[in-house]
């Protein structure tokens, strides 16, 4: 997780993203206990309850669950459940918008996947 919060979002977003993130990049793996939100207030030294709306909101999506009086620990298919929702996403406010351009520059489907094929790098 990173160290610095910046103002572009609500601290407890960008808490709940930062998790979110460790499990899709695999240093999260389902049944993997998270940091107490003690622990999280006390290393980014904020407040507990911002920890506490950060883990809720995983909790809420179902990326995490509850054992009570143990933890919060990831949940069976939370990496998938993430992949798919920011596939979608990328899906959303990147490849269609440029769908879109494309078209209204009258920029020929072949020639779109010309560029992608150059630049993409696998």
């Amino acid at each position: 997780m990173k160290s610095v919060f910046d103002d572009s979002k609500p601290i407890f977003q960008q808490i709940s993203e930062m998790i979110a993130d460790d499990i899709v990049d695999g240093q999260l793996q389902e049944g993997d206990q998270l940091p107490s939100t003690t622990a999280l207030s006390q290393f980014y030294r904020i407040n507990r309850a911002t920890a506490q709306k950060g883990l809720a909101a995983l909790v809420d999506g179902g990326y995490v669950y509850k054992q009570r009086g143990v933890g919060m620990f990831v949940a069976e298919g939370a990496r998938d459940k993430l992949l798919a929702e920011r596939k979608l996403d990328f899906y959303q406010q990147y490849v269609r918008p440029m769908l879109e351009e494309a078209r209204r520059i009258h920029l020929p489907k072949k020639e779109i996947i010309r560029l992608i094929e150059e630049d993409y790098d696998d």
